[in-house]
């Protein structure tokens, strides 16, 4: 089947362009067909990984308790009660109703009532370790610290509240109330324990209109009497014991008893007082000691009139004894006296400044004594005050603890006093059917996970081929190499084994069809046809150029004439070892200046096609192909043959393949398909463009039909009239 390159891209004349991409979902077929091994690997993978974590999951049972809400309760006198009926709309009550089912002022009902924090069964059955227990709690202890007790209290709440689930009932009053936890027990346990508790927790607000509130009411009272009073013999008690004196106390805004004053924390302020007031005094005899001490005495001049007294003679005396000896000699015996007196007066005055700084030391030193004294006394109350706050963290919880309960009991007897005989009503919650005990595990449902762990793999694998799509910038399909490379398209070689290329003289075969559709379109590519003179040239090496070059002599040999095959790959010659002729003598003997160009001239074994090797590798390649030489080579070789094909370097890192390009009509470009990025062959493209070679269209090898979803034209036109047997159709 023959596929001119005009029906895909760009005429080979430089017809216009009819660009055809697939359609989207066509796109996205051929992307899973080529990525189909790793789509089913991840699939695979979630759905092991999905099954395993179900395996592994801990069973769960769910009890489930259904209760009936009414929208009006019963009431049994015809007298208004406390409360004013509602009026609101039955989907507002019934959204509120559902509200307070998962509110968490119920959830801290039901931890109280069946004590969930301090039951290690609850937390086991939920997989949870208990705040203060566990590798992290730095070892266990028989009491715990009232900031545990409140840790888990909300840690239970938290798992009461997470595990929980309310369904109503289409159409109806009916509410399904669900626990979930992986003992059947503690399932049953807290459902039936929810909708009481929520039972009673509607009571409790209607308090003061239903007969059931007011005996509730006077039960809970006695048994708040009994608590309260008992909590308040052990508050007594304990501070007794301990030796705590309460002075004053005061009542906060919520009622709790606040301690202002202790007998201890009193008699440490005035020690306190005494120790600052001491502190001060010794402060002020250092001072004092200290300017006695000083250079010059002048303050203790200042502060002593016996001092200065002496210092004023002194000075008296020393202007005596200056004017003087402005008259006399120091030995004159006036002077001398003068001299003597001052003398007399700097003793005095040493031995009085002596005597006060004695004074001061001794001021100093009783300061420092009763200071230290007070500190002392001060330091040992703190301790006994160290003591007594340590004792007071249990007098705090009793005290708390009375607190609390007189609130309650003062709350409760409040209510007692507000409910009327009119009221009475019956309450409008009623369990119809209790959480009975759950025999089969809820969850994990394998096939749901399954399912699940399927959705997962399968998003998982479209992602991963999104992914591999837009990183792969190959030319996977024909249709891309005119759209993104901007030549026609010559063909498209499919991808065959190594004994198929010793088929190439069955022109039924699939490699010499291939070829012979690139044969048809390159005789579109002129207006003589098939170009006498050619190059092939890749981006890289191991595209099919070689191959390609050797199949297109063959094709041309057998319908256009004569044609010689040239290898100008003096770099990595390999054409001559592939057709088992010798490699002594080529192309570079004649570059090199070796005139006798037909001894270098092979026969093969096709028909109508020779060879010459490339010879001997020579020091550089370049040099030899930037001269005349090639050219002439060339125009010998088409004076005698009807076609010549050479087989060039690829262009990737080498000027050789634009050197060529320019001796012959034009240029074949290679190019491997889901192999070759397409940024580098337009860079080695537009190498070409800028050498000005002409370029004849590109040629598509090592296709995959099949893989690329693009196989109508080339996977089934290439075996067109041949069974499954390989019979002539």
């Amino acid at each position: 089947m023959q596929f001119p390159a005009q029906t895909i891209g760009e005429s080979a004349a430089g017809g216009t362009k009819t660009s055809w991409s697939p359609p989207t979902l066509l796109e996205y077929w051929n992307a899973l067909k080529r990525h189909i091994w790793l789509a089913g690997a991840i699939v695979a993978v979630t759905l092991v990984i999905g099954m395993v974590l179900t395996l592994l999951m801990t069973p769960q049972y769910t009890a489930t308790s259904r209760i009936e809400i009414a929208r009006e309760q019963a009431n049994v006198t015809n007298v208004e009660g406390l409360q004013r009926e509602d009026s609101t709309p039955n989907q507002e009550f019934y959204l509120t109703q559902y509200s307070l089912l998962n509110a968490r002022s119920l959830a801290e009902r039901v931890e109280r009532r069946l004590r969930l924090a301090t039951n290690k069964d609850f937390f086991a059955a939920h997989g949870a370790t208990p705040v203060g227990e566990g590798f992290l709690s730095g070892g266990k202890s028989d009491t715990m610290s009232v900031s545990n007790i409140r840790e888990r209290q909300r840690q239970a709440v938290d798992l009461l509240i997470e595990h929980l689930s309310v369904s109503p009932l289409r159409g109806s009053a009916l509410i399904d109330v669900s626990y979930s936890s992986a003992s059947p027990e503690i399932s049953q346990l807290v459902a039936k324990t929810w909708v009481n508790e929520f039972a009673l927790q509607s009571m409790d607000r209607r308090l003061a209109s239903t007969a059931d509130a007011r005996v509730y009411l006077e039960t809970r009272l006695q048994g708040l009497r009994e608590r309260l009073e008992q909590s308040e013999r052990d508050l007594v008690n304990y501070a007794a014991r301990q030796g705590i004196v309460r002075l004053s106390e005061t009542k906060s805004m919520e009622g709790r008893t606040q301690t202002t004053q202790t007998l201890a924390s009193r008699n440490l302020d005035q020690l306190n007082s005494f120790l600052l007031q001491a502190s001060a005094e010794r402060t002020q005899a250092e001072a004092r000691l200290r300017a006695a001490r000083s250079a010059g005495g002048t303050q203790l001049g200042i502060e002593n009139q016996a001092l200065g007294g002496l210092h004023e003679r002194r000075a008296e005396a020393n202007a005596k004894y200056q004017d003087l000896l402005v008259h006399f000699d120091p030995e004159y015996p006036e002077a001398q006296a003068a001299r003597q007196q001052v003398a007399a007066l700097d003793r005095a005055i040493g031995s009085e400044e002596k005597r006060v700084r004695d004074a001061y030391m001794a001021d100093f030193e009783a300061a420092s004594q009763r200071e230290e004294q007070l500190r002392a006394r001060v330091n040992d109350l703190l301790g006994r005050f160290d003591a007594e706050n340590r004792s007071s963290i249990q007098y705090n919880i009793y005290q708390r603890e009375v607190d609390t309960n007189r609130q309650l009991y003062d709350s409760l007897l409040q209510r007692y006093k507000e409910i009327g005989v009119a009221g009475v009503g019956t309450n409008n919650i009623s369990v119809v059917d209790p959480a009975p005990m759950p025999e089969k595990p809820s969850s994990p449902k394998l096939l749901i996970n399954l399912i699940m762990a399927l959705l997962g793999g399968v998003g998982l694998a479209a992602v991963a081929i999104f992914v591999l799509e837009n990183h792969d910038e190959s030319l996977r399909e024909p249709s891309q190499v005119p759209t993104k490379l901007d030549v026609p398209l010559l063909g498209a070689i499919p991808a065959v084994d190594d004994e198929s290329l010793e088929k190439m003289d069955d022109p039924k075969s699939v490699l010499s069809e291939a070829y012979m559709t690139v044969r048809t379109n390159l005789s579109f590519s002129t207006d003589h046809g098939v170009p006498k003179t050619f190059a092939l040239t890749s981006t890289s090496p191991a595209e099919g150029k070689s191959t390609s070059a050797y199949s297109l002599a063959r094709v041309l040999g057998r319908t256009s004439g004569s044609v010689v095959l040239v290898d100008v790959d003096m770099r990595r010659p390999i054409l001559a070892s592939r057709l088992g002729l010798k490699n002594l003598r080529g192309v570079s003997n004649f570059l090199a200046g070796d005139d006798n160009w037909q001894d270098l001239l092979q026969q093969t074994e096709s028909a109508n096609v020779f060879f010459v090797a490339a010879g001997p590798t020579p020091p550089s390649a370049s040099e030899l192909l930037s001269g005349e030489r090639l050219a002439l080579f060339v125009q010998h070789l088409a004076s005698k043959f009807d076609h010549v094909i050479l087989d060039s370097p690829p262009m990737l890192g080498l000027s050789d393949a634009p050197l060529i390009a320019n001796v012959v009509e034009g240029v074949v470009y290679v190019i491997e398909a889901d192999r070759t990025a397409v940024r580098a062959s337009q860079s080695a493209i537009q190498r070409l463009r800028d050498s000005r070679a002409h370029i004849l269209g590109a040629l598509l090898t090592k296709y995959r039909a099949k893989q690329s979803g693009y196989g109508y034209g080339y996977g089934y036109g290439y075996g067109y009239g041949r069974d499954r047997d390989g019979a002539e159709d």
